[in-house]
């Protein structure tokens, strides 16, 4: 059952994951920081979670600090392979190269 959320807060989570561009990932912690909230990514990664509730959105684009993906989605390495994103030997995003700027 999905976690009542404050819907400003989840509005602002999903509007900058929308202005990740193909090929690039942001992390949990970005999207805290940039939405004033530097220390709530794991509400970033909740309202992730549910974002199927709200639309349709990039969210194979987010990943953790290190570049680690989400543990129980397959797809997502796939749905980044096609973009061009790049990955390190053990599996995860090379974030020098392609973390968002923003």
């Amino acid at each position: 059952m999905p976690v009542k959320l404050n819907p400003v807060v989840v509005e602002q989570v999903l509007a900058l994951m929308e202005q990740i561009p193909p090929g690039k990932v942001a992390s949990y912690g970005q999207i805290a920081r940039l939405i004033g909230r530097p220390q709530n990514s794991r509400l970033v990664a909740q309202i992730i979670s549910q974002a199927d509730l709200y639309g349709n959105y990039p969210c194979h684009r987010l990943v953790n600090h290190a570049g680690r993906l989400a543990p129980a989605w397959e797809e997502q390495e796939h749905l980044l392979w096609a973009e061009g994103v790049i990955f390190k030997p053990n599996g995860c995003v090379d974030m020098k190269t392609c973390q968002w700027e923003k």
